[in-house]
């Protein structure tokens, strides 16, 4: 681990599987959480910084006639092209680094126990060498686990898609067995919600008993 007296922790899980549940109990046990998701609608809210250089990208039809961003025809558009997913991210990145960045050097300041970035493409950013994933310092990385076809009937009851649509989002992402091998620590959240909130207040208990470390 690094010196310092905040333990970092990175959360990720695949589509579906549950990382948000496990970063809400985390908050509620006393870590202090920072969600990219979060960050990122932040940054694409009007007055947010990356809307207006969206607009400018991608044109103004990819705002409603509100002003805000039409995330469903944005979405369509960066599914299909990698170009485009690749300029958003360009935009996107930097800043939701920064504030991430921003949130665990405050933990550190304010001498909080855990801190916990939770980012959905953290294992994916390693692999690339791109995004809060390869940059930021973690000690340990977590990941939230539960199989393919419990992903997909769980995202098709959440978000209202077809199985095949469930399908293509999942394998937009890498394989969940994939980031299983690559993380230090799995919660599985293949089964009842009881089992899974077991498993983190067990880890937390092992986070929070853990000794200081130097600054």
């Amino acid at each position: 681990m690094r010196a310092g007296k905040t333990l970092v922790v990175g959360l990720t899980g695949g589509i579906g599987s549950g990382k948000s549940s496990v970063a809400r109990l985390l908050e509620d046990l006393g870590a202090a959480v920072h969600c990219s998701d979060e960050i990122v609608r932040d940054l694409q809210a009007p007055g947010g910084e990356a809307l207006e250089q969206i607009a400018e990208s991608f044109g103004r039809e990819y705002l409603t006639a509100e002003g805000e961003l039409d995330r469903a025809k944005l979405g369509a558009l960066v599914f299909d092209d990698p170009e485009a997913r690749q300029k958003l991210n360009d935009i996107i990145h930097p800043a939701v680094f920064r504030k991430l960045r921003e949130g665990m050097e405050r933990a550190h300041a304010e001498g909080e126990a855990v801190v916990v970035l939770d980012i959905p493409l953290l294992l994916e950013g390693r692999q690339t060498g791109r995004g809060s994933g390869a940059l930021l310092p973690f000690d340990v990385v977590v990941l939230v686990y539960a199989d393919v076809s419990t992903q997909v009937e769980r995202v098709v009851a959440r978000d209202g898609l077809s199985v095949a649509e469930a399908e293509a989002r999942i394998r937009s992402q890498l394989p969940i067995d994939e980031k299983r091998a690559l993380a230090d620590i799995v919660i599985d959240n293949g089964g009842d919600w009881e089992s899974t909130d077991r498993q983190v207040r067990e880890l937390w208990k092992g986070w929070s008993r853990a000794p200081k470390r130097n600054p």
